[in-house]
């Protein structure tokens, strides 16, 4: 009898290791089959300027020795991003000697890398079906945002998804270095903050907590350093300008919103309200359920925290390992709730959550034909342009669906096991 049941789970076992094996094989055939689409796209697709003059433009002032970032400017107006977009461009620049040719060619390479690096996220986390992963090849809008575009978003991404892929392996010290190389080139990857601060929370001792994030500090003192020592203020206001105002005819989820309420105060603070709110919940009911929720998560890990100043616990005794699904779910679901509550998309801010869309409709009770729906449904409004009323009330109804369906859904034990680990963070 336990001979037959150990031969079962072997059985069992090995097909899983050949399922997962085929999955790995799809991705990388998806990869081969998007290169050859990508070349075609440079070759047949003309390139519609938009950016890339403004920030050659930027790029220049900076290698010509400017250090006050009041004047950075370009065709489209003044720098507004981090010293790390000032750095990548340069080499682009150097590489491509700014031809938008050239720059295609390095950004095609750039779009298979980010492929390959999101394709592993999520066959490390299998929680699509095989079949479900060429959704993540399947949008013309993001197509055009990497070849056409040549938008900062596209780097911007890939350090992100390059950072949750070492998250997976708890090698949080250097995620934190690369997700803060992220925000230097565009602070749209703070959104990912608070769902990672609770995740290293979890993951880490409060010593473990404090130099992460003095890592992750450490990369925006040391790129910004130039501009720092010679116009600080200058570099601050404009790098880190959380007040911006978009202009409405560019808005892709509030169109439907009359203009004067898009642009006021009043309507911005209720959106980071919202946003706020929805976060804690979220925090507290769904991230947190299983320590009791957040309040009391947070209180453990205060006591947890005295007793290691008291010399009561071990440096290590409060390290947990986190299983993989929970560290994507809590990025990729917290990242959402900030697209949903964003007073402003433009058309290559889908790139801030496209690639998580398939992993979070899958994270839903939804059967698996309104995941389809409320994909291609969101693709839709992302290509119709310009915007409208319609498209863009249809897009905010969609993320309320998928909102609720991620509200909704089980939650999982986050843990790996039961027992604090020993094991070095890297």
């Amino acid at each position: 009898m336990a001979r037959r049941s150990a031969t079962h789970v072997k059985h069992d076992a090995s097909f899983l290791g050949i399922f997962k094996s085929s999955k790995v094989a799809f991705a990388f055939g998806l990869i081969i089959m998007d290169a050859l689409l990508v070349a075609l796209i440079i070759t047949y697709v003309p390139y519609t300027k938009i950016d890339w003059d403004a920030y050659m433009s930027q790029v220049s002032g900076f290698l010509e020795g400017e250090r006050d970032y009041s004047n950075l400017k370009g065709d489209t107006g003044p720098l507004v991003y981090p010293a790390g977009f000032l750095y990548v461009y340069s080499a682009i620049q150097y590489i491509t000697g700014g031809e938008v040719y050239s720059a295609q060619i390095l950004f095609a390479f750039l779009y298979l890398i980010n492929l390959g690096i999101v394709l592993f996220v999520y066959v490390k986390t299998d929680v699509l079906p095989w079949w479900g992963l060429s959704l993540l090849c399947l949008s013309k809008r993001v197509h055009s945002i990497f070849v056409l575009r040549l938008f900062n978003d596209c780097f911007a991404m890939t350090f992100l998804h390059a950072a949750l892929a070492l998250l997976l392996d708890q090698r949080w010290h250097l995620g934190l270095i690369i997700f803060s190389v992220a925000v230097s080139i565009k602070m749209n990857v703070l959104l990912y903050a608070p769902p990672l601060f609770l995740l290293l929370l979890k993951a880490l001792g409060i010593f473990g907590v404090i130099s992460t994030l003095a890592s992750a500090a450490l990369v925006q003192i040391l790129f910004g350093f130039p501009f720092l020592i010679s116009h600080p203020v200058a570099y601050v206001s404009r790098a880190f300008n959380l007040g911006r105002v978009f202009i409405h005819f560019w808005s892709v989820n509030f169109k439907f919103v009359p203009e004067p309420v898009f642009v006021s105060k009043g309507f911005a603070i209720s959106l980071l309200t919202t946003h706020l709110v929805v976060l804690a919940a979220f925090a507290h009911y769904r991230w947190c359920k299983h320590e009791g929720g957040l309040l009391n998560f947070l209180h453990s890990r205060y006591v947890t925290m005295k007793m290691k100043f008291a010399g009561l616990s071990s440096s290590n005794s409060s390290s947990r390992i986190l299983k993989k699904e929970h560290i994507v779910t809590t990025m990729f679901a917290g990242n959402f709730i900030g697209i949903v509550c964003a007073r402003s998309l433009h058309y290559q801010f889908y790139l801030w959550y496209f690639y998580s869309l398939p992993y979070l409709l899958w994270r839903t009770p939804f059967p698996t034909l309104l995941r389809l729906i409320l994909f291609m449904g969101v693709e839709l409004c992302w290509n119709v342009y310009p915007s409208n009323i319609y498209s863009s009330l249809l897009l905010l109804c969609l993320h309320l669906v998928i909102l609720y369906g991620l509200w909704s859904a089980p939650t999982e034990y986050p843990y790996v096991d039961d027992k604090p680990t020993t094991k070095n963070n890297k």
